[in-house]
Parts: structure tokens; C-alpha cells; sequence
């Protein structure tokens, strides 16, 4: 099957390719003289014979958005995969952990007190206030569950898993005191951030995703075989070789600082780390040399797709993302369940 893995990235990477131009082409602004090839060469070239507003819609709206969409849903399906590596469990995602809630949290703090803040920072950052906030509280929420779990050179995964739950429930109570506190205005903004949008993507952030990609995807891809052998146990995981502890540290820690870097740039969007890695799982077993480079694919697939509907079923409004993704979600989340259900 991993001889065939070059084949199917391949076809993978065509229906993202696929995908990605079908979205460029679809909103309420309709392209009538220019092409979006056109419009895409005169982007890259400056070339000002291409009408401004086309060239605008497509270089700065819809393009950095079919590309955060992306990253953030390769980001999000990657994170789940190699959680549920760690914790041999299916349902384990970057919600389990606390990151998700620490985000939300700070986001929340961020939006409600924001005003108070202001202005002692830079002018400059005051537009990135809540997304500075959003990936502060998802480092600081992990870094509890982790301080929490370990001890002795060792981290326990049950425990990490259960600080993460007592994290995340703290988190959204929290969150909860935020929403009371919060004015009319901030409400709206803390609801619709909490639904999980891509309308603001611009290149800058997906400049900032990218890196985190690279630096962190050169590390996780690699560990299909430490995965595969961890299922095995620790123990006999140790015997062939692998350092279980360094794989669970830095897995873990570079999964928060994936989705606290996406959650912090698009909110929260939940199940998208639940479906791909499940139904990958249906299709290569529990092959984690392979689930985990076709989880990158797919992820951005799923997201992708779902932001082309979110921002097209009921145009000229816009339908939160998280809405979408929680609809497609909870149908897996109790297949799941039932499956392993039967299995006892």
C-alpha cells in the first residue's frame, strides 16, 4: 500500500487543484470581460490592463482565501491524525486538549476588554489584537495540560488527556463570563468568531501558516513509522527503537502550535481533525505512514469544500464555517461511536 502512496497524493492534489479553481470562479461577484487566468497573470505581474475590481476580487479576497482554507484544513486534519496516534484513540482531537478552549478564552478576553488594552500597545497590532490573543491562550492552555502530565522525564497520555478536558471545561466556563460581560457589539463579534470564519484571510497570515507548516510537517510526516510502532505500546515501541517520550512531547506540542496558530486566524472550526483521519482510517487501516501525508490533502479538501458552500448556499450573507463543519461532523462523530460500540 505505501508503494502506491506517490499515486494516491497525486490524485489528491488534482481534486484540490480541481477544487481550488472551482472555488476561485464562484461568489456573488460575477467575472464578465476577463478571465480568472487573466485576471491571475495580471495580479502577479502588476499588468493594469485587467479591471481593478477583478483583479482585487481574485488576488486579494478569494485567492488568499482558498489558500488559508487550505492550510488551516490540512493544519486541523494533520493535528487530529497525530493526536489520535498519541492517545490511540479515535476521538482524540486538539479539543481534548485544551487548546481549542485556551484560544477561544483569550479571544473572548480579547474582544470584551480589548478596549481597556489598546492603548498601551502598538498602533499597528490592533487589528491582530485577537488573533495574538487567540494563539497566546492556546500556548498557555497547552502548556498547563502538559505541566500537569508530566513528571519524572515521562508524560502520561491518560492524564494529559483528562487535564485537557478539566482545561477545557475551565476554559468555556470562562468563556461563558466573557459572553455575560460582553456588550451588544461585542457579542455579535464573540458569536461569529466562535463559528469559525476565513472572510479575513489575507496573505500576511497565510504567510505566518505556511511557516508553521513547514517547520512543523517536516517533523510530524516523518513519524508514520513511530505512530504505527506506538500502537504496538510503549514498551514494544521502545524495543524497536523509537524515543516514545520525544515523540509524544514534541507531537504534541507541535500540533497546539498548529491549531493555535489556525484557530487564532480563524476561529474555531471543530471536527475537521475528527473526519478526515476516520475515514482515512476506514480506507488504509490504522497505516500512519500513510494517513498522515493524505490526511494533509484531504483536510484541505474538506475545508475548502466547505468554505465554498459556506460563502455561496445563502450569498450575498455568509454561513460560519463551523456550522458547516459541525453538520458534516457529528454524523462521524456517533459512527464512531457506534462502531466501537458493536466492537465491545
Amino acid at each position: 500500500m505505501k508503494n502506491k502512496l506517490p499515486l494516491y497524493l497525486l490524485i489528491s492534489f488534482l481534486v484540490l487543484l480541481a477544487l481550488a479553481w472551482l472555488s476561485l470562479h464562484m461568489g456573488v461577484y460575477r467575472f464578465e470581460e476577463s478571465s480568472v487566468i487573466k485576471i491571475l497573470g495580471s495580479f502577479l505581474r502588476g499588468d493594469p490592463s485587467v479591471p481593478a475590481t477583478d483583479a482585487y476580487i481574485i488576488g486579494k479576497v478569494r485567492l488568499p482565501r482558498v489558500v488559508m482554507a487550505m492550510l488551516v484544513g490540512s493544519i486541523l486534519a494533520v493535528s487530529g491524525t497525530c493526536l489520535q496516534g498519541i492517545f490511540k484513540n479515535p476521538l482524540a482531537t486538539p479539543d481534548l486538549i485544551g487548546v481549542t478552549s485556551g484560544a477561544t478564552l483569550m479571544a473572548a478576553v480579547t474582544i470584551v476588554l480589548g478596549e481597556s488594552v489598546r492603548p498601551f500597545i502598538p498602533e499597528a497590532l490592533h487589528f491582530s489584537l485577537v488573533s495574538i490573543g487567540a494563539f497566546i491562550g492556546a500556548l498557555g492552555a497547552i502548556s498547563m495540560v502538559y505541566s500537569i502530565a508530566s513528571g519524572g522525564g515521562k508524560t502520561n497520555v491518560v492524564i494529559m488527556l483528562l487535564a485537557g478536558v478539566a482545561i477545557s471545561s475551565l476554559g468555556f466556563a470562562l468563556v461563558g463570563f466573557m459572553t455575560y460581560l460582553a456588550k451588544d457589539d461585542q457579542l455579535r463579534d464573540l458569536t461569529f468568531w466562535n463559528l469559525g470564519s476565513l472572510g479575513a484571510a489575507t496573505w500576511t497570515k497565510n504567510g505566518i501558516l505556511a511557516v508553521v507548516i513547514l517547520g512543523t510537517y517536516s517533523y510530524l510526516i516523518t513519524k508514520g513509522k513511530a505512530l504505527n510502532a506506538m500502537m504496538l505500546g510503549e514498551k514494544d515501541a521502545e524495543h524497536l527503537g523509537i524515543r516514545v517520550e520525544s515523540v509524544k512531547r514534541l507531537t504534541v506540542l507541535f500540533s497546539a502550535l498548529m491549531v493555535g496558530t489556525a484557530v487564532a486566524f480563524s476561529g474555531s472550526i471543530g471536527f475537521v481533525g475528527l473526519i478526515i483521519p476516520y475515514i482515512l482510517r476506514l480506507l488504509f487501516s490504522s497505516n500512519y505512514t500513510v494517513i498522515l501525508p493524505l490526511s494533509a490533502v484531504w483536510g484541505a479538501v474538506l475545508l475548502l469544500a466547505a468554505d465554498t458552500v459556506s460563502r455561496t448556499l445563502v450569498a450575498p450573507s455568509e454561513l460560519p464555517i463551523g456550522i458547516l463543519t459541525a453538520i458534516l461532523g457529528a454524523p462521524v462523530f456517533i459512527a464512531i461511536l457506534v462502531r466501537y460500540k458493536k466492537s465491545m
